[in-house]
């Protein structure tokens, strides 16, 4: 699978550095400017389209696509393109982006578009709505039911991409709403039981998983432990994709889980999460 190489810029300022999985990362109080994203995520840079690509296939860099965002008062606060075997591949890339709006940069909770895509044709522009929770630097995906939108490499790109921005800026509202009911829904042991069960079986399958539901229901910070499902759904999401919890392999050998390190792997987790909590909220209501 392939891996990332990423930056990481929510509220804080640090200098580069170098973590064990290879990946560099940086903490900053300010967007990312265009010398930090072309030396780490160069694939947004791309001067042309993939070999692979037909004379059809709309070729409009990521790079355009941000500036035209910028010029509308979005900024990158977060980016990552996957490393790949195939160096011929690397500037074209999957990539992500995680935009915020001027305006609300910073707080506990700050709404993102999370934007996606490659010139390689593996992937159209695509943009899903987000949160950045600031207390623990963790980056939520609140697709499938709001406000996810795909827009092809034809016609206008720049403008669709525009346009799906503040489409996507519209479901905010919805997603604080969605928020606020999670926030007042406190959840009896059996429902949390099930949430995180839910998640285990998705990431893990049936067969084996290395670790329990009470593993993943254990908060990483006091401000964690409460049981709403807001709550709940906030330390599922965390202990999944930050990986760290001690578990046993298939054979019983001691074990931690990994990190998520796919751009794929995190949208596809992070945002059946959103939907398990959803429709958990649904059915409680």
């Amino acid at each position: 699978m392939d891996s990332v190489h990423h930056i990481w810029c929510p509220l804080f300022s640090q200098e580069f550095q170098d973590l064990p999985d290879g990946a560099e990362t940086t903490l900053t109080d300010r967007p990312l400017t265009h010398e930090e994203l072309m030396h780490h995520v160069p694939s947004i840079f791309g001067e042309n389209r993939h070999t692979s690509r037909s004379e059809h296939y709309a070729y409009i860099p990521t790079i355009t696509v941000l500036e035209n965002l910028q010029q509308e008062g979005f900024q990158p606060f977060f980016a990552c393109q996957t490393r790949v075997r195939d160096q011929s591949r690397r500037e074209y890339t999957k990539h992500m982006l995680r935009l915020r709006r001027a305006g609300q940069i910073t707080g506990q909770h700050v709404p993102e578009i999370i934007l996606l895509n490659s010139h390689d044709g593996s992937s159209s522009y695509q943009m899903l709505p987000g949160y950045f929770r600031a207390i623990c630097t963790n980056g939520l995906v609140c697709g499938q039911s709001l406000g996810e939108l795909r827009v092809p490499h034809r016609g206008n790109v720049v403008e669709k991409v525009i346009e799906g921005a503040y489409e996507v800026v519209g479901v905010f509202e919805r997603i604080e709403e969605k928020r606020d009911a999670m926030q007042s829904l406190i959840l009896p042991p059996p429902a949390r039981q099930a949430l995180a069960q839910a998640a285990l079986t998705y990431r893990y399958g049936d067969e084996h998983q290395p670790v329990t539901t009470a593993d993943i229901l254990t908060p990483r910070r006091r401000e964690d432990y409460g049981k709403d499902l807001w709550s709940t759904y906030q330390t599922i999401q965390e202990n999944m994709l930050k990986g760290g919890i001690s578990g046993r392999s298939a054979r019983g050998k001691r074990i931690h889980t990994r990190a998520i390190h796919s751009i794929d792997t995190d949208i596809k987790l992070n945002r059946a999460l959103w939907v398990m909590a959803e429709t958990l909220l649904e059915s409680m209501r």
